[in-house]
């Protein structure tokens, strides 16, 4: 998803809830901070979003923009109505924001999870897609891992804390073993390891 993208599904959003305020939740929330993030950062075609004023009004725009809906046959991407009760976020992450509104959103005003926020979410949740997406915003510099060890500290639950770190172990390692690959291809810190190119089919 890109940020025009976003910023579409929040322009529907807001008409469809009648709601000045869109939050934007899970991962694409990155694009409140990083328009143009890295490519592995945008590959998901869902945005997570709920009316900041009314949160019962999700449901509405998961039925009319969410997924195998007419907008997600048009546009190739939708937006699924989640609560924020719904996602696992350290303490006062309602001040840390990101807002930005502009005329592709024809005033309505998103409203970002801030990087560090939706980073300590992800290792909560654990999944491996969820590991992946916080290696790849170490590894391209877009969120420190002291400061993200601060927003663990700041989870409601002692379980989510404890989940949250089980999963930074983990990415450790894969982040570890990235490096490791680099430096036995002579590449540099961070460069891109793509895979080779197979040789030609054989006949039977």
């Amino acid at each position: 998803m890109t940020r025009e993208q976003l910023e579409h599904i929040v322009r529907a959003a807001g008409a469809i809830a009648d709601e000045q305020k869109i939050l934007v939740l899970g991962s694409q929330s990155i694009l409140g901070s990083f328009p143009q993030p890295p490519e592995k950062l945008t590959v998901s075609r869902e945005a997570d979003v709920c009316p900041l004023r009314d949160p019962s009004k999700a449901d509405l725009i998961s039925g009319a923009i969410g997924e195998i809906s007419q907008f997600d046959s048009t546009f190739g991407y939708y937006a699924h109505g989640l609560p924020a009760e719904a996602c696992p976020l350290p303490k006062g992450w309602e001040t840390r924001l990101v807002a930005f509104r502009n005329a592709n959103t024809r005033g309505v005003t998103a409203l970002c999870l801030s990087p560090l926020d939706l980073a300590s979410s992800k290792l909560v949740a654990g999944r491996d897609k969820d590991k992946e997406f916080v290696k790849e915003m170490l590894r391209h510099n877009l969120i420190e891992e002291p400061a993200l060890r601060e927003h663990i500290a700041l989870l409601e639950q002692a379980e989510q804390r404890r989940l949250a770190l089980r999963s930074l172990a983990i990415v450790h390692t894969r982040l570890a073993s990235a490096e490791r690959l680099r430096a036995n291809l002579g590449l540099e810190p961070g460069a891109q390891v793509r895979p080779s190119t197979p040789g030609p089919r054989m006949g039977m």
